[in-house]
């Protein structure tokens, strides 16, 4: 025997699931979540302390700003002299090549050019000659002198003194009697006989620049052990401030040791351990059904693994801001494909855990909490796409007022709030948006259907639908009417009514293989009379299994297929049953020949598209359409079906049944109502 047959064993086997599934969860996000973050404190330089007395336990500096250390460190670079070098042999190089380029002289002026153009170029060189890019820098850094190295000795030189070489270009048609040929001397290109000789040495350079900037100090002031720092009620100056951040600092420096790190491992294992705990406990107790369907099980988990990961990842890089991700997707989704109880339920659970990884945790779980409730309130059924937009304008308006009077309760001045916050709002609503294309996504991933589907798969003007109101129009008007009849039921008893009425406009689809088998599409010729009881049982059977071989190649939800499979149940054909018993009376009949293959309904909207499709069908074999006929035929045939113990494996009530019957004696009543006979005119006889 296995030893999952009995109730013990299968206790501990989900038991023996459940806590592995825990124990991933927390593995998971306690790997991702961040270490070594120090003592988090909210403050902000004019605002009281809203904590108690801090008193330093260890010494420490007191850390300038990073804009004082930054002022300082402009101050020091705008004296600072970058360091060049002479390079000797450039001149030497290109006098010489200019000097054998032209040593027959330049054509169309006289000879002695050569030599004047020589000498020129020799005093630009001894000048010193710097790169036109470089020389441009040096004058944007608001340079005005340089360090030239000769040999040992480093001297200060005006920049200035120094042609860029451009600039040298132009000093060589200074000469009166060569600028008198320029026109002529252009063709020489003698720019290519102009080379920098002036380098920068940026190995000397950036030492020197380093050495300056290593010798400014970062603190300016120590804080001794046992000195307190700030007393509760304390308005926090610009003093008190840099001592927070640097206590903040040394307390991040100091959590490094290895024993604190396991302590905050061991701190974060056990507080995401026990949220993930009453999520799953939440769960068993009140939403058993979710562990059996793998899919709901999955996308729940997920969601709160993935929000904190997301979140730890932006606090470990110090990326943007935490406001921006949309954790009110999370909710959305568990709203649309589950209920509104379990999306509450995993969006506070899945907030808690990202404030473990946040700094500001008081101020992050009341904004994201408020946000997560008016989308579940606002979004309690998506039928269209302006409903998203809605709630993402809701979501921020929401956030952006809860974080306004949050900063109201602990500063008075309007204008002190911090007005980033209000565009991270915004950037959340925006991204909330992603949350109707990603939710087909969902749809294909886990399984689901939400009811923008639905919508979709009850347009009659495309597909199967459409094929069944040519191929079989009897059957396609049937399949309205149930469904009308059946969504009527579900509105009055709570059920989902878009899903049965979806479910009810396919139920039937198998009949377009053999249309004109079944009476609704009859017109005065009936087949069956040329066939015997099982053939005729068979053909009106295989409409089940039929409507499944076209709905899987239309590649309709599961849930949908489950209408066809369960419209019927395991009941009998027992038009072609009972005429088969009549006929053959001393014979033992196998009733399995003549019975659907089912299986019976399982949930409340397939049991509520059982009842409404038996008796719309059943209805129209009524003589006469009174209120006695019509709740007589109900009546017995939903007891019947109950009596046949169709309805035991899906959760619907006495009451709900009670209903059902209530709502289809009413609508078949209107749909079956006489109208009176409308009186004859009387001829006049004329006069």
């Amino acid at each position: 025997m296995s030893i999952f047959n009995n109730p013990e064993e299968n206790y501990w086997r989900n038991f023996f699931t459940k806590a592995v599934l825990v124990c991933v969860t927390v593995a998971i996000i306690v790997w991702f979540l961040p270490r070594n973050e120090g003592r988090q404190y909210r403050y902000d330089v004019g605002k009281p302390w809203m904590y108690g007395s801090v008193i330093a336990k260890f010494d420490f500096p007191i850390y300038k700003t990073d804009e004082a250390i930054k002022h300082e460190q402009d101050s020091l670079m705008s004296a600072f002299q970058p360091y060049y070098g002479i390079n000797p042999t450039v001149e030497n190089v290109q006098v010489n090549r200019f000097l054998t380029d032209f040593k027959k002289g330049i054509p169309g002026v006289p000879s002695d050019f050569v030599g004047i153009i020589a000498d020129q170029l020799h005093r630009v060189y001894q000048t010193g000659i710097i790169n036109t890019t470089e020389y441009n820098r040096i004058f944007k850094d608001s340079t005005s002198t340089i360090r030239i190295i000769s040999g040992k000795n480093v001297r200060s030189v005006p920049i200035n003194t120094f042609y860029s070489t451009i600039a040298a270009y132009e000093r060589i048609f200074s000469n009166e009697k060569l600028a008198a040929q320029r026109p002529l001397l252009s063709r020489c290109n003698l720019n290519n006989y102009i080379e920098a000789n002036v380098i920068y040495d940026k190995e000397k350079s950036e030492t020197e620049k380093n050495d300056i900037l290593s010798s400014i100090p970062l603190a300016s002031g120590m804080v001794m052990s046992g000195q307190k720092i700030i007393d509760r009620g304390e308005v926090i100056n610009d003093y008190t401030y840099r001592v927070l951040n640097s206590f903040d600092k040394e307390m991040k420096r100091r959590s490094s040791t290895e024993d604190e790190i396991t302590t905050t491992i061991i701190g974060q294992v056990l507080f995401v351990l026990i949220l993930v705990m009453m999520f799953t406990s939440y769960l068993s107790l009140f939403r058993k059904d979710y562990f059996e369907k793998p899919r709901s099980i999955t996308m729940l988990y997920a969601m709160v693994t993935l929000f904190p990961i997301l979140v730890s990842l932006m606090m470990k890089h110090n990326f943007f801001s935490v406001y921006i991700i949309p954790f009110a997707m999370a909710p959305i989704f568990v709203r649309v494909f589950m209920d509104s109880r379990t999306a509450f339920i995993t969006h506070v659970t899945m907030i808690l855990i990202c404030a473990a990884a946040v700094k500001y945790q008081y101020e992050f779980i009341i904004v994201q909490l408020a946000s997560g409730l008016v989308a579940i309130y606002s979004l309690r059924e998506l039928s269209k796409r302006s409903q998203i937009f809605i709630t993402a304008l809701l979501v921020g308006v929401a956030s952006g007022v809860v974080y306004f009077a949050l900063q109201l309760m602990q500063d008075t001045e309007v204008f002190n709030i911090d007005a980033s916050m209000y565009t991270y709002f915004t950037i959340n609503g925006i991204f909330l948006l992603l949350s109707y294309p990603l939710m087909y996504l969902i749809e294909k991933l886990f399984g689901f259907i939400s009811n923008v589907t639905l919508f979709e798969l009850s347009n009659t003007n495309k597909g199967l639908l459409r094929n069944l109101s040519e191929i079989a129009p009897g059957t396609f008007q049937h399949s309205i009417t149930v469904g009308n009849l059946a969504s009527e039921i579900a509105n009055r008893i709570h059920a989902n009514s878009l899903l049965v009425r979806t479910g009810a406009l396919y139920h039937d689809i198998g009949k377009m293989t053999n249309p004109v088998f079944f009476t609704e599409n009859q017109a005065g010729v009936n087949p069956h009379d040329q066939l015997t009881d099982l053939e005729s049982a068979q053909i009106i059977i295989n409409h089940v299994t039929e409507g499944l071989k076209l709905a899987e190649k239309a590649n309709l939800p599961g849930i949908i297929k489950d209408f066809i499979s369960t419209h019927h149940g395991t009941g009998l054909t027992k038009y072609f049953y009972i005429h088969y018993c009549n006929a053959h009376p001393d014979e033992e009949i196998d009733k399995s020949l003549f019975q659907y293959p089912g299986p019976n309904p399982f949930t409340r909207e397939q049991a509520i598209l059982m009842m409404a499709d038996t008796v719309e069908a059943a209805s129209r074999s009524l003589n006469e359409y009174t209120e006695e006929s019509i709740t007589g035929l109900v009546n017995k045939l939903i007891d019947g079906q109950v009596s046949e113990g169709f309805f035991k494996e899906c959760p619907i009530t006495f009451r709900d049944i009670a209903l059902a019957k209530v709502v289809l004696i009413e609508r078949l009543k209107s749909i079956y109502h006489t109208r009176i006979s409308y009186p004859h005119l009387n001829k006049v006889k004329e006069e």
